[in-house]
């Protein structure tokens, strides 16, 4: 079976939301590919093999790629379908995406301009022609003749069309209608993305399958205070702090996250008052667009000296500057999924989050009910309340985020059970997982 992926979301250097999706689930194929290939090749010989030895190299997986693969590589009773993954892109292969191998591979074309609308199809239409064709991030081909899946991550575009720039509305809006209107399959990333293309597409819920996003185990866990100290004077960080980790846009609700960390020293009493007078707050994601209300805020704020950006962070620090804070904080207005937050529980830090979107189906709310009642809210949770694995926070109401941040600083109850749940939490997100569920989907509409 030959597998055709839009692999463009992936090849940029500084991955976040669908970028580190698509980076992931690539990563994961090539994974399975390997470890495909290794399983048949095991049969293969297992079923040739008499009292003679065969060649190591063949019936036998190395210590090394052993490390590479992972336990779940053991070989399997039966034969794995044989896959081929065929990577587009219009821009050669960044070095850290997976290695081409017989089963995975690259192909690079251009014209660069227009490259879904013209080029992918024009090619999708001529030589080996994949059974099925994936695009991780909204955008289907134009006119194509292979039948093909698409993510659709959120719809924040139609909730906040004020957040957007004029074209990059115009895109997201038609692309997203074309493409979900034409696809065979659609993948959303939670429940409630798939709620609210139904309600506003009118897509039948069966042409939907939800594919949880996952986190990176290896790198989210927590991190030893000696690489805690060393992140933070890399970044110029002294004390305690508070954390958000995102793009910089009107979606991510920072104005009045700034506007609620102001507000922290005046509120009632039971802070200590010299770790209150030294608290941060660390804004750690690059410029995305609409953002310069939010400098402005902090300059308006007189908190220049008490608010630090650290523009994007690469993976290696990520995890010990999470682990460093005391709270993470994402008031969102809107989320798909909201991947930092799994992030911040896996590295043993108390979450706060909007209760709104996805967010709190994503942090496991039990009153969580994911009908769409109006184009802007759910209908789950008002106000300030723990639910669930994370402080749930009205995120229009600035008081609503101060008291949930306060109530995580100081009462270590709160914190102590918040940093329990979330490790329960994330046990049921996997990057592995999300690959596994994508591939069924993707074998189902290529074999029909």
């Amino acid at each position: 079976m030959l597998i055709g992926i839009d692999g463009n979301e992936a090849n940029v250097k500084q991955r976040v939301g669908s970028g580190q999706y698509a980076f992931e689930l690539l990563r994961q194929f090539h994974l399975m590919s390997m470890r495909a290939k290794r399983s048949n090749l095991h049969l293969r010989h297992s079923g040739e093999r008499s009292d003679s030895r065969i060649d190591s190299g063949q019936a036998r997986m190395t210590k090394m790629e052993n490390v590479i693969l992972g336990s779940e590589a053991t070989p399997e009773s039966k034969k794995v379908p044989d896959r081929t993954f065929l990577i587009y892109l219009k821009e050669p292969p960044l070095p850290d995406l997976p290695q081409e191998t017989e089963n995975f591979k690259y192909k690079v074309f251009g014209p660069k301009k227009f490259w879904t609308q013209f080029a992918l199809p024009i090619r999708l239409s001529v030589g080996e022609r994949p059974q099925v064709f994936f695009s991780m991030a909204h955008y289907g081909p134009r006119f194509s003749k292979v039948p093909y899946v698409v993510t659709i991550h959120d719809l924040s575009y139609l909730h906040y069309p004020e957040f957007f720039k004029k074209n990059d509305l115009y895109q997201l809006t038609s692309w997203s209608k074309y493409s979900i209107e034409n696809s065979v399959h659609i993948i959303a990333v939670s429940e409630t993305t798939k709620k609210d293309i139904v309600k506003n597409y009118g897509v039948a819920p069966s042409k939907i399958s939800v594919t949880y996003e996952g986190y990176d185990s290896k790198r989210f866990k927590p991190q030893s205070q000696s690489a805690i100290d060393k992140v933070k004077k890399r970044y110029g960080i002294s004390g305690s702090y508070i954390i958000f980790v995102g793009t910089l846009q009107p979606r991510k609700n920072l104005e009045r996250l700034i506007e609620a960390f102001s507000l922290l020293p005046a509120s009632e009493v039971g802070f200590d008052s010299s770790e209150v007078s030294n608290l941060k707050l660390v804004i750690v994601g690059k410029k995305g667009w609409l953002y310069d209300s939010i400098f402005e805020k902090v300059k308006q704020l007189k908190l220049d000296d008490k608010v630090i950006f650290t523009d994007y962070v690469p993976d290696d620090d990520l995890p010990a500057l999470i682990a460093g804070a005391k709270v993470y904080v994402l008031p969102s207005l809107w989320e798909g999924f909201g991947i930092p937050v799994i992030e911040a529980q896996a590295c043993g830090v108390p979450t706060v989050v909007s209760n709104t979107s996805s967010l709190p189906e994503i942090i496991g709310a039990v009153s969580f009910t994911p009908e769409v009642k109006s184009r802007r809210h759910l209908e789950n949770t008002s106000g300030v309340g723990q639910i669930a694995s994370a402080m749930l926070v009205d995120p229009q109401n600035v008081d609503s985020i101060v008291a949930s941040i306060k109530k995580v600083l100081i009462d270590e109850k709160t914190r102590s059970d918040l940093i329990k749940k979330g490790f329960a939490n994330i046990k049921r997100f996997s990057w592995q997982k999300c690959a596994e569920q994508t591939l069924e989907v993707l074998e189902k509409v290529a074999s029909k």
